[in-house]
């Protein structure tokens, strides 16, 4: 399935150090929209329905044995079926030395001829799964992404409700900054989210009153993450009397980010609340419900359990 984003061939030629037999115009400049590799084990027979040209082409020892049987004049016509094709690159596994038709026909049609030692099995899952996260869905939320105990937090709010100032009383307490102000959000291929920071402003961030700094040179290494998965979503924002804050923790609430659930919670700000030792204590509480946990229905349950002894005692007394 085509994607709406896409990734640079030269990008992959230099992530898999593919080593490039005969480059195409612009090869590195082509755009790859489709997560799906192909080995064109039929076409070289000469059966195309159903092929997709958009896809990469990979061919190993199995399509080599089969074209060292041919006569050359034969090679030539498969390589010649396949080439034709509108593909954007097609990749020899295994250091495999390329059949000099097959260079005779990229030459004449413009295709790019790439070579990787791999196996065919290992390049192919590799280039899949490389794929699958360069064209994963994405969008890009106003917040701060925080890893807290090794849970992502991701924290949302109005604009000057202090994600930025929690997020720096975090990294001060030994967590670790991912993202701030622009959170890169993806869905990866187990339907998890992921969260990388923006390259541009990597390691920044923005406190009113100072301006921009840098958390990694001011903090270290350790106060900074590139990527962190997203367990959770804290809305931040400003006390409102009269309203209806949870007290019990009993309704499991949910944030829909790109047909994904992720618990969520509000927590609401004001003075005198230390929103930072709260998020802690909110990250922990997550994880203890992960491992099957949950502080208030275990509450719940001794407050009826007491209920339910008293009851009996006074039945009991009648």
């Amino acid at each position: 399935m085509e994607s709406l984003y896409s990734v640079k061939l030269g990008k992959l030629i230099q992530e898999f150090r593919l080593e490039v037999l005969r480059g195409g115009a612009g090869y590195e400049d082509v755009s790859i929209r489709t997560e799906d590799v192909n080995r064109p084990g039929l076409q070289l027979t000469g059966f195309f329905d159903y092929f997709d040209a958009k896809r990469l082409q990979v061919i190993g020892r199995v399509e080599t044995t089969y074209l060292e049987g041919l006569t050359s004049e034969e090679r030539r016509e498969s390589f010649e079926l396949l080439l034709s094709q509108d593909i954007p690159a097609l990749i020899i596994s295994r250091e495999i030395e390329p059949f000099p038709e097959c260079m005779e026909m990229a030459e004449k049609y413009d295709r790019t001829i790439l070579r990787s030692p791999d196996t065919t099995s290992v390049l192919m899952s590799n280039i899949i799964a490389a794929l699958k996260s360069y064209l994963a869905p994405r969008i890009t939320r106003h917040g701060v992404l925080v890893e807290v105990y090794g849970e992502g937090v991701l924290l949302l709010g109005e604009s000057g409700v202090g994600k930025s100032e929690t997020a720096i009383e975090l990294v001060k307490r030994g967590h670790r900054l991912i993202a701030d102000d622009a959170v890169e959000i993806k869905r990866n291929v187990t339907d998890r989210l992921g969260g990388p920071a923006p390259e541009l402003i990597r390691h920044y961030i923005e406190l009113r009153g100072i301006g921009v700094i840098d958390v990694c040179r001011l903090f270290g290494m350790s106060a900074v993450k590139d990527e962190a998965e997203i367990d959770m979503v804290i809305n931040l924002e400003q006390w409102k009397d009269g309203a209806m804050y949870d007290r019990l923790g009993l309704e499991n609430l949910y944030t829909t980010i790109l047909d994904v659930q992720v618990p969520s919670l509000t927590v609401p700000v004001r003075p005198g609340r230390n929103l930072a030792v709260i998020i802690e204590v909110a990250a922990m509480n997550n994880s203890h419900k992960k491992m099957g946990y949950n502080a208030a229905v275990e509450f719940t349950k001794q407050i009826n359990q007491h209920f339910d002894q008293a009851m009996s005692a006074q039945l009991n007394d009648n």
